[in-house]
């Protein structure tokens, strides 16, 4: 199928590692030119070397903190003045620590709204103009499966990315006429290193300890993890022209584990 993303300019967050990279690379791959987003500069140079080795494309590194108004401003305009446009905006980082909900404090809490909610607000403000200007516009934002089927312990990220949810359909339904379409990804228990850091340095790779990926997987229909290139190819659909009709929806992606009727 062809995505027609050559010509495309994308701004994708978390990109020096895991889901990001994954999304970075395919849209790269598709012809469109991306900007990728992380904190960490060196991690992020190399990743961005290996995108650009990899497929032919323009990758450009930005290293910013989204947690920081300031930077999302700069990730905006650096993007636009160097690639010439924005079309694509994929809003995806880390998630904030895990911990009981009685035991943080504001500053937590802050932390995790800078992160997790005006992160997407503040890089969606500052792209809607930009869409504006080329015909239409696609911002997709990743979560986590969590946001829809809360668990104990994940309370930061489920407060905030749930906020989210709401933000989106919102925005959806106010810029839908302009041909922006804003829509959510929710990842299940995807191999990469989050899951890691949440179940042990096993799971990632989870080949050398059957056990502790038998406990991950067991209440997954697929009996297995996903991977960061299974999310990928949804967000390049849904930055694509075949998704033009869909808006202000949620996607969750989770090999079946989502027990609900919607």
């Amino acid at each position: 199928m062809d995505l027609s993303l050559a010509g495309k300019v994308a701004i994708v967050g978390g990109a020096s590692q895991g889901i990001g990279y994954a999304i970075a690379h395919l849209l790269a791959a598709e012809g469109a030119a991306v900007a990728m987003v992380a904190r960490r500069t060196e991690a992020l140079d190399a990743a961005v070397r290996r995108v650009g080795e990899e497929t032919g494309s323009m990758a450009l590194a930005v290293p910013a903190d989204i947690r920081k108004a300031a930077d999302c401003t700069r990730i905006v305009e650096t993007a636009v003045a160097a690639l010439g446009r924005l079309d694509i905006l994929v809003n995806n980082d880390g998630a904030p620590p895990l911990g009981e909900l009685d035991t943080f404090d504001d500053a937590a809490w802050d932390k995790a709204v800078q992160q997790n909610l005006m992160s997407v607000v503040r890089l969606s403000r500052l792209a809607l103009p930009h869409m504006q200007s080329a015909g239409a516009g696609r911002i997709v934002n990743i979560t986590a499966l969590s946001a829809l089927q809360p668990i104990a312990r994940f309370g930061l990220s489920v407060a905030t990315w749930a906020a989210v949810l709401g933000y989106a359909k919102t925005l959806s339904l106010e810029v839908a006429a302009r041909r922006i379409t804003i829509n959510t990804v929710c990842p299940g228990r995807i191999a990469t290193g989050r899951l890691a850091k949440v179940f042990g340095n096993a799971a990632a790779g989870a080949a050398d300890d059957a056990v502790l990926m038998d406990g991950i997987v067991k209440d997954i229909p697929m009996q297995r993890v996903g991977t960061p290139a299974e999310i990928a190819g949804l967000v390049a659909f849904l930055a694509s022209r075949h998704a033009a009709y869909i808006t202000g929806s949620v996607f969750h992606v989770d090999g079946g584990r989502r027990a609900s009727l919607i």
